[in-house]
């Protein structure tokens, strides 16, 4: 395809399967349906326009077929998650051709708002959908917690399952279901990350695809979408307007804690086996309170770094002692 980014000679020594491991993961947490999707579909289409090249590629795209089509059923969700990740794939392959040097992330980024855009015209045109469309996804949540707490009763029946931790569940999935458009977002950042790396590592054999967390930044003056959000919250006249703040809150603030995350690592020099102990250990004993304790220590360094440049400022000091 004449495209440079592609080309083998970047090969680079080094392990990166943990980074796309990672980003799975988060990305099946984050999904409100089929993780599977929102990779099978962007990884498709990559190998379709771009070409397979090796073999590995070829055997992955014949999982990702299945991945994509997944079981028909006559329940809305199946489509919607499908129209979603098909729109989103398009995107991504259309800037990537037009900007084959740029940075995965502002492709990716770009491909996100533009779905979303589509999206949103579509629905400005079919009064009503909108709400068809967050019913939908909120009763597939529920429907999936039910299943799973039914699961858990006939596999245990004395499972150690309290009425305040039930509650709690169905608390959080009403939250993830009013929180669906920035959980998309943010899953489907992830599952074309995880779909990018795939396709380079596999049909191009280049692991420089993604580059590592700690180098992860974005353009400063996206903080004022999580500011406005914030406003909206605050300061929104309606309920519509105050789910939008909120959404934009959801979205930014997932990624300046993984910026924040970012910056930490870089101070830390790395994820150490004693730090991964501690965290390990603290997830135990504290479990709920631990992870919101680190996302929002997260959160406030990744915005911090908006106006101080942490890193630049580290290695500044570090060159001055030198």
């Amino acid at each position: 395809m004449g495209i440079s980014l592609l080309q083998a000679s970047e090969v680079v020594e080094g392990r990166t399967w943990p980074r796309a491991a990672g980003l799975f993961l988060i990305t099946v947490i984050l999904a409100i349906s089929s993780a599977g999707v929102l990779v099978a579909f962007p990884f498709l289409l990559l190998t379709m326009v771009l070409g397979l090249r090796r073999l590995p590629a070829t055997v992955a795209a014949l999982l990702a077929v299945l991945v994509a089509v997944g079981v028909p059923v006559e329940e809305g969700v199946w489509y919607l998650e499908r129209g979603w990740a098909a729109v989103l794939a398009g995107w991504f392959v259309v800037l990537t051709m037009r900007w084959p040097q740029s940075r995965f992330f502002p492709r990716a980024l770009g491909a996100v708002t533009a779905t979303g855009a589509v999206v949103g015209l579509l629905l400005m045109f079919r009064p009503g959908t909108w709400a068809m469309v967050s019913w939908i996804i909120t009763d597939g949540m529920m429907q999936s917690l039910s299943l799973m707490d039914q699961m858990v009763t006939a596999l245990d029946p004395e499972a150690p399952i309290s009425l305040a931790d039930l509650n709690w569940a169905f608390e959080a999935t009403a939250l993830r279901g009013r929180l669906f458009p920035a959980l998309l977002g943010l899953s489907s950042l992830s599952g074309l990350a995880v779909a990018w790396w795939a396709y380079m590592r596999l049909a191009v054999g280049n692991r420089k695809a993604l580059g590592p967390l700690r180098d992860f930044r974005f353009n400063d003056h996206l903080v004022w979408f999580f500011l406005v959000g914030l406003a909206l919250i605050v300061l929104g006249p309606g309920e519509g307007w105050t789910s939008a703040g909120s959404n934009a809150v959801m979205f930014m603030g997932g990624l300046y804690a993984v910026r924040g995350a970012a910056v930490l690592l870089f101070l830390n020099g790395g994820v150490t086996g004693l730090s991964i102990l501690f965290f390990v250990v603290g997830l135990l004993v504290l479990g709920r309170v631990l992870i919101m304790g680190v996302l929002m220590g997260t959160l406030v360094v990744g915005v911090g770094d908006t106006w101080l440049d942490i890193r630049a400022k580290a290695e500044a000091i570090a060159a001055s002692k030198s």
